[in-house]
């Protein structure tokens, strides 16, 4: 079956070719013994148009021809006479592949509400509005790719089942293969010895140690996989399953995790403008959250640089009224990060030297004794996007952190050999894939930039 994908058609076909198309019909009308087909096969954001005169033999198939049915088209494709379209297909013979009764089908031609097409997940990625969201997922993951190999970067593969926990948060998903109906018990409850590993085990929280030593071994990694979270958390920016970016750079400090956090988020704002503007003109378009003029705005605009201090300054001076309140040692909330971004800087904000009381036990003391070598990427609208830091490189003062963090020496003495032996300064930072996915489509619920979404009471597929 020598298809032609309709996106390639659209770009690169000739009048004239005899073509054969593959997909799903979007709508189906009829005029003056002509009918008129908008098909779509995934591949763009636009339908072809395939006219069926009432003399060829593929009219007599029509009745099958309903919306979300599966059909096989051959024809010749010529210059459109409509406005807003380039070609057409004349077309001569038409297969039905499967058959979509109108009576059942869900997607008719109407509008849907983004609660309904959740409740359809399998059905929902037909939509024009999630394959354009699928579509610029697909385009940013190509990107990470691209950024990261193009410097010289090694992707590692790190684990999914972990038995630490990255920054001793909780909230983690426990993997067992013993009896949940009767575990095995010592004096401390559950007894886990007698488990699959021998020991508790997890999902990851995140791949950050584990990219440290392999960043200690050879040089700059980055990780890209899934990760989880069991927080009990219904919010519209938080799901229990998601794709976590990690770079990690040897040999590199707090300055050269700044520089490369904000040239990987220009980069990818410019790259789904390249490959990928049809679909943010779509998603501007109907839900106006995002916007071509923005994201080129942000491809190309320097990051501003600011300490927390000078970040809780600017705050107490602000004459807006804040739900959360601002103090010198409290983490900034999202408000705070917005009113940064979108008053103060009016755009991109890298914050710098955290409170060490706020931060992970992992991350280098400045020489204030105050603060950490930590930065956090704010954008517009949203806050945080990115956040990184220094690693503690120096045995004693991760071990004094540990220590004040209660973190047990015993289940990371791996992580203290890397201190032990050849000891580096090295940095890295996190983005949550599906956050940028939100950003860059401006869809509202981040559950609806993933194909399936975990979160509490969540999981059909």
């Amino acid at each position: 079956m020598k298809r032609l994908k309709v996106k390639n058609i659209l770009s690169d076909g000739n009048a004239g070719q005899a073509i054969t198309v593959c997909g799903w019909v979007r709508t189906r009308r009829e005029s003056r013994g002509i009918a008129f087909i908008a098909l779509n096969d995934g591949s763009a954001q636009d339908t072809l148009q395939l006219v069926i005169a009432e003399t060829s033999p593929a009219f007599q198939k029509l009745t099958r021809c309903n919306t979300g049915a599966a059909i096989k088209a051959t024809g010749i494709l010529k210059e459109s006479p409509a406005q807003g379209q380039k070609f057409e297909v004349e077309i001569s013979e038409i297969e039905i592949f499967g058959d979509a009764d109108p009576a059942s089908y869900p997607l008719q031609k109407k509008g849907h509400t983004l609660e309904f097409l959740r409740e359809i997940g399998h059905l929902r990625p037909r939509t024009n509005t999630f394959g354009a969201v699928f579509r610029v997922r697909n385009i940013l993951a190509e990107a990470v790719h691209e950024f990261f190999q193009g410097r010289g970067f090694v992707w590692v593969h790190t684990p999914v089942i972990t038995a630490s926990d990255c920054e001793g948060a909780g909230d983690l998903f426990t993997v067992t293969t013993l009896d949940l109906e009767k575990p095995p018990r010592d004096n401390n409850g559950i007894d886990f010895s007698q488990d699959f590993f021998g020991k508790r085990a997890y999902l990851t929280v995140s791949g950050q140690l584990e990219a440290e030593f392999l960043a200690m071994s050879l040089g700059d990694v980055y990780t890209f996989g899934p990760t989880f979270r069991a927080e009990n958390s219904n919010t519209t920016r938080h799901l229990s399953e998601f794709w976590m970016i990690e770079p990690e750079m040897a040999f590199a400090d707090i300055r050269d995790d700044m520089e490369l956090a904000e040239n990987f988020f220009r980069t990818l704002c410019g790259k789904v403008l390249e490959k990928g503007e049809s679909e943010i003109a779509f998603l501007e378009k109907f839900y106006k959250n995002t916007s071509i003029s923005e994201l080129k705005n942000l491809s190309e605009k320097s990051f501003v640089h600011i300490t927390y201090t000078e970040a809780v300054k600017e705050l107490e001076k602000a004459t807006e009224k804040f739900e959360f309140p601002v103090k010198w040692g409290l983490d900034l909330q999202s408000e705070h990060e917005r009113y940064l971004t979108d008053k103060v800087c009016k755009g991109p904000v890298i914050v710098t030297d955290y409170p060490k009381e706020i931060k992970a036990f992992y991350m280098r003391m400045n020489d204030d004794g105050k603060t950490v070598a930590a930065m956090d990427v704010l954008v517009p609208k949203i806050g945080e996007i990115i956040g990184g830091s220094q690693r503690e490189e120096r045995l004693e003062a991760l071990t004094e952190r540990m220590s004040q963090s209660g973190i047990p020496f015993e289940n990371v003495e791996w992580y203290l050999d890397l201190r032990r032996f050849g000891s580096a300064p090295h940095a890295g930072f996190g983005l949550g894939f599906e956050r940028l996915v939100q950003y860059i489509t401006g869809m509202h619920n981040i559950r609806d930039v993933i194909p399936c979404p975990r979160a509490p009471q969540t999981i059909k597929f």
